[in-house]
Order: C-alpha cells, then structure tokens, then sequence
C-alpha cells in the first residue's frame, strides 16, 4: 500500500503545527510540504507531486476556496475551517471531506482514512492488459464492483466526468462507467493510438471518420477540439492527409 503524499495550507501556526503532528503520527501519510498562506502553496506547491491536500478556507489574498479551483483535479482536498457555514461551499468544489476547527486527531484520522479509501479503489479501477507482442489489447476497468475487460481497438472515446469517465465503445448502445479520472485513463492508454483533443474528452485515433467544424462527429455525437488542443489535432490529421 503506497504512502498518500499530502500537503497542508493553513495560515495560522498553531493549526499548521497540529496538522503536521497528525500527519507524521499517521503511518499511511507523507508530508510532502506545509505552506502558510494559499499564495505561497500556489508558487511552490506545482513542482511536487501531491494526493491529499489539507486546506485551509480562512487566509488572506486568496482564501482555500478559491486557491481549490486552481489546484490539480487529482488532488484530493480536505478543507479545514473554524465556520461551519463553509461546509456546502466545500462540497460544491468537489472536497472529500470538511474538518471544523479546532481539529481532534479522531476526525482527522476519519479524513484520512476516507482518502485512503478512496485512493484504494481509485488504484483499483483501471489496469492494462498487454500482450507477449508488446501491444495493449486490453484494459480492465472497475465498474459496479466489478473489473471489466475492454478491448482496446473498440473504444470510440472516452469522456470525463469529474471522478468518473464513460467510455464508448464500437455496437455498444451504452458506455461503461468507470470510477477514474479521465487523467489516468489519458496516462494509461498508448498515446500513439489516443488522443486528448478537449478537457472532456480522449478519442482513439483510428477512429476518427468524420471532422465537421472543428468538431469530431461518431454518428450523432459532436465532440469539440479545445482550444489547447487544436495545435495537437491539426497536426494529426496533416500526418493522416
């Protein structure tokens, strides 16, 4: 079981302090760094690699509310608050878990182990399947609590839904849902077959038919190329022209 490596914003010392002592007494967490304002965790923290963040919603310049829009979307975040009113604000941006100030070590290990659930079955959700030949044939995903095999030449797309994704594949009439972000499905697919053309959406290369104003059409379904991504596109479909 992998370490789940954290960080913590919290602009008061003590609080920082605590949260620090609990997460060193935790033997499923590595701190990966503490920050005392949010300013300072957006300068430094993007050049470390982090699951878990402990964020605190009270700071001044930019409170946690809004430095948690800015963070990764694979970071998982744990806001930390003295104002209970802020618990449905901290919903509303996705957190996994709300902890009134001042902090027992109870209700943080409960956070805690909530994360650590939910990375176990995060990591559980996609697995790749490759063959003698080197080539991947096959992913397995988890889905209602179960691992589906896929093969891979029938996918069509894939499309993100914040923590889940629906992949569509060839005379499926239904995607599969699948508890993983559209992130790891990006990493784990071979990237000379895939493509990320939107913040929404990865397609399979082969199976691009039809582009219709800068949109990809699978029968009656539109999908747009972002902005960030056109550059990517046009040069695929020159190598294809």
């Amino acid at each position: 079981m992998n370490p789940i490596r954290c960080a913590i914003v919290d602009d008061e010392p003590p609080a920082l302090a605590l949260l620090e002592s609990y997460v060193r007494k935790t033997p499923f967490l590595h701190l990966e760094g503490k920050y005392s304002s949010a300013v300072q965790a957006m300068n430094e923290l993007p050049g470390k690699k982090v699951d878990l963040l402990f964020l605190d919603i009270q700071m001044p310049e930019l409170n946690g509310l809004e430095y948690s829009k800015m963070v990764d979307p694979h970071t998982r975040i744990v806001f930390t608050t003295a104002f209970e009113r802020y618990a449905i604000d901290g919903y509303r941006v996705n957190a996994l878990d709300y902890l009134l100030k001042p902090v027992s070590y109870a209700d943080f290990l409960q956070a805690a182990l909530k994360a650590r659930q939910w990375f176990d079955r995060t990591e559980r959700t996609v697995t790749p399947d490759a063959q003698s030949d080197g080539e991947m044939k096959y992913i397995f995903v988890k889905c209602d609590y179960k691992l589906l095999q896929i093969e891979v030449k029938k996918i069509l797309y894939i499309e993100g839904l914040k923590d889940y994704v629906k992949i569509f594949l060839e005379n499926e009439p239904k995607p599969i849902l699948s508890l993983t972000a559209l992130k790891a499905m990006e990493e784990l697919l071979p990237a000379e077959r895939f493509l990320r053309v939107h913040r929404s959406f990865i397609v399979q290369k082969d199976r691009i038919r039809v582009v219709e104003r800068n949109r990809i059409v699978f029968d009656k379904t539109y999908i747009p190329v972002g902005d960030s991504y056109k550059a990517a596109f046009q040069a695929f479909l020159s190598d294809r022209s």
